[in-house]
């Protein structure tokens, strides 16, 4: 039996269902799962102290491509819309192979978990010179994150209409067999599971109509979640009223593309009608704020989709279009954009914190994340406020929304510690940034 002692934090965020903040608390993590959170525990194992910090839990980012860490700040892209953008970096991405997917993973990944995130979703759609779903889940085990990976697709190149280069479309039978392949091979449907495996066609405008129900039938079949991109902007509707008759909520209908097993990535044009339908069917949202004020999408309604009882949780999209992969400072953009959308009270500090955790845990169907009570998993955060960014702030929790940190002081996950003191536990960081730089710099050629 394995021990670890979070003790006499200044506020523990529980996430319990009152929203409970206990003071001077602290949590008895025993065997990778919270054992207790109160005050006055103690253990015979490691003691963390917590004094001058908030702990919560760990957050969770639902929309990713970690391979884009490799394409940040590319000068032909920097502003550009989607479409264009995406024209710009496809023939970058195609010279791209396994060592360049893996490490941009770690890459990517360290800079979410240094955010305080303990599971990343990835949306990978591209599989360029033999790279494989599972270059990234060897970059997550390195590291220690919890992750649910995607086996994207594309299959409809610029011969056929569709926006990708053909070199980097896939037949759809070799799509679905592959999707078959990485789920029987590392989709882990248990309790605590530190690998989940989702079916995510990257767009209505890169794959079929077919291969949308097709995926979403093999999905069901194989018992894992469905995600791709959705009303990202008004190309995206543009391009589904033009190609498809209808508008997208109407289009992921129509295919079996809504349902408490699918979550979709942006929704920043949806209108009334597709968020009632998406609260009645409990699809989830990944909100990505920054990607979407990066590309010039839009604000996503995502108070009047909280309203509706839409399940919502953040993304920091790819590093291509964002250009960064911090976690929490996605957070505080998210806040921030809805009150310049709705008003100075249209989304709490708290509240965010809310979807930053527990919402993205609902959204990926989590139901043993995103709390601090006995019997959940312990993805844990913790966060030092007694620092030059919070001082002076009255309330430490909003703090965490409002003025920082934005650096994770310890990060457990499964009750392993994979951030101390602000830095990685688990990873040599500066030969992963050297290599990185290395492979971004041959991309440049």
């Amino acid at each position: 039996m394995t021990e670890i002692l979070i003790r006499n934090a200044d506020v523990v965020v529980t996430m319990d269902g009152a929203r409970s903040e206990p003071q001077g608390a602290d949590v008895l993590i025993r065997d990778g799962v919270i054992a207790a959170v109160g005050q006055g525990l103690r253990t015979t194992g490691e003691v963390v102290t917590a004094t001058g910090c908030v702990v919560t839990p760990g957050f969770v980012n639902t929309h990713h491509h970690l391979y884009q860490t490799l394409t940040r700040a590319v000068p032909g892209g920097q502003d550009a819309l989607l479409f264009g953008w995406l024209k710009t970096l496809y023939p970058i991405w195609a010279r791209m192979g396994p060592e360049e997917i893996r490490v941009s993973a770690l890459t990517g990944l360290a800079e979410l978990a240094l955010s305080g995130c303990t599971l990343s979703s990835d949306h990978l759609y591209m599989y360029p010179n033999g790279a494989r779903l599972e270059d990234t889940i060897h970059a997550a085990q390195e590291i220690g994150l919890r992750f649910h990976p995607t086996r994207g697709a594309m299959s409809i190149g610029q011969s056929q209409g569709g926006l990708p280069p053909d070199a980097l479309v896939e037949r759809e039978g070799a799509i679905l067999n592959d999707c078959i392949r990485v789920i029987d091979a590392f989709h882990d449907p248990r309790p605590g599971a530190m690998v989940r495996v989702g079916v995510a066609p990257c767009s209505p405008f890169s794959v079929s109509r077919e291969l949308m129900r097709d995926a979403a039938l093999l999905a069901r079949d194989k018992g894992v979640m469905l995600h791709t991109h959705l009303a990202e902007n008004d190309e995206d509707i543009a391009y589904s009223q033009a190609q498809f008759g209808c508008r997208p909520g109407e289009y992921a209908q129509d295919l079996g593309w809504t349902g408490a097993d699918v979550w979709h990535a942006h929704c920043v044009k949806l209108d009334g009608a597709e968020i009632d339908l998406f609260a009645r069917s409990r699809t989830g949202v990944a909100h990505c704020p920054c990607s979407n004020c990066r590309l010039g999408s839009g604000i996503a309604p995502v108070r009047q989709m909280r309203d509706a009882g839409v399940k919502v949780a953040l993304g920091v999209d790819g590093s291509a279009s964002n250009d960064a992969g911090n976690l929490i400072a996605e957070a505080r953009m998210g806040m921030l954009l809805q009150r310049v959308r709705n008003g100075a009270d249209a989304m709490s500090a708290r509240e965010m914190l809310e979807i930053a955790t527990l919402g993205g845990a609902q959204v990926l169907g989590r139901d043993d994340l995103g709390r601090l009570v006995p019997g959940m998993r312990a993805d844990i955060a913790v966060w030092d406020v007694s620092g030059l960014e919070a001082a002076g702030a009255w309330d430490p929790v909003a703090a965490l929304m409002l003025c920082g940190p934005t650096r994770v002081r310890d990060l457990f996950v499964e009750g392993r510690q994979v951030v101390r003191g602000g830095h990685l536990t688990t990873l040599d960081l500066p030969r992963v940034i050297e290599t990185q730089n290395r492979l971004a710099r041959a991309l440049a050629r």
